[in-house]
Parts: C-alpha cells; structure tokens; sequence
C-alpha cells in the first residue's frame, strides 16, 4: 500500500526555471559595444559621402593668362580711326607744330585673315614711313594692330599684337631704332567699315601710327 505522503513518481506541481544573471559590467560592455559599432557605420558613411563628392566636384577652372596685348587707349585730336589722317601726312606732321600724341591710319596696308604678315605689297609704305622718321630722330611712336570681329575678344586682340609687332619688325629692318617704336593691339575695337562684309573686314584689319612725341 503505497504512502499517501509519498510523492515518488508524481509529477511536480510547478517547475522553477532559475534565470541567467548576467554581471552589470557585461551589459555595459555590450552597450559599449553597440555605440561603438553605430559610430563606426556613421565614420564610414561620412567617408564615402566625402569620397563622392570629392569625385563628382569639378577642377577649377584655371584662369587664363594676361596676354601682352595693351589695348591702346583713344588718342586725342582723333575721336575715332575714322577721323585719322593718312600716313601720307606724316610728313608734313612732324615738319610742324601741332602737338602730340597724333594719330595716324596706314592707308594700303592690312592683312590677311588671321595672319599678321606685312606683305610684300605694302612694303613701300612701311618704307615712307621708315624715311620720315629717320628725318626726325627723336620721334617716338607707338604702332597699334587691330583685328575684325570675328573670333574672340582674346584672340583679336592678340592678333592686333601681332600684327603692330609686324610692322615695327618691318621699320625696324629699314634702319628705325627699335626703342623708338611701341606696340599695342586694339584688338576688334573701333572699326573703320562694317564687320558685316568681307570687304569691310578686310579694312579692319589695319594698323594705326600714333606719334606720341617728337
């Protein structure tokens, strides 16, 4: 007869579970953990936001350099090229007492487009020219290139340069002492004809003679 007190083989009334304790260090451990991990992810994604837009942002555009090429300024006596005596007046400029600066138009030499040769064909008006100011040895002058309106702004008046360049060279082989001569570009500035022909290009494509002292 089996005790009545006896609980062998009977099931337990309740089960008790003994929960894990974990020390308080180990949870501020993972904590730790956890922030350090999120500051991480937040470090890399900084980085590659950096990394785009570094790649992505455009080099600076760099500045182009001055060029030598001085526009000349206006010229007194000479409101626009327009005005300007010819070459062929020099002459009698010099031989008088009018005062300086003075401008003056080159009357059949011009150029070719783009190019700032002096061709053979207007190689005696350089010469004239060269002759009266071997007459009066302390004139100084200053040569001024221009350019018609066609290309940039830049390029004519760098081509205006090359072009007062080109004559002073060309006075220069007559005998002109070269520090007598200035060059200057005014570029596509102060037309003579219209830009709207090839016929009015072409005489804008012309060198003037400022005699700035004598």
């Amino acid at each position: 007869m089996a005790d009545p007190h006896t609980t062998r083989g009977a099931p337990p009334t309740h089960v008790h579970i003994e929960k894990n304790k974990q020390p308080g260090w180990f949870k501020a451990l993972a904590w730790i953990a956890l922030i350090a991990g999120i500051l991480a992810l937040l470090l890399g994604l900084s980085r590659c936001n950096r990394d785009d837009t570094a790649a992505v942002t455009p080099a600076p555009t760099a500045t182009p350099a001055a060029d030598n090429a001085t526009v000349v300024a206006t010229t007194p006596n000479a409101g626009s090229a327009t005005a300007l005596a010819g070459t062929s007046g020099l002459g009698n400029y010099m031989a008088g007492n009018e005062p300086t600066p003075r401008s003056f138009q080159f009357e059949k030499l011009n150029f070719d487009t783009a190019k700032s040769d002096v061709r053979p064909a207007d190689a005696a008006e350089v010469k004239q020219i060269a002759t009266v100011l071997k007459q009066y040895g302390n004139a100084h002058v200053r040569i001024a290139g221009y350019a018609d309106a066609r290309g940039s702004s830049a390029t004519n008046n760098a081509l205006g340069k090359a072009r007062a360049d080109a004559v002073k060279a060309a006075l220069v082989a007559q005998g002109i002492d070269a520090d007598r001569i200035e060059t200057v570009s005014g570029g596509e500035s102060d037309p003579v004809e219209t830009n709207a022909t090839a016929s009015g290009q072409a005489e804008n494509r012309r060198t003037e003679l400022v005699v700035t002292s004598r």
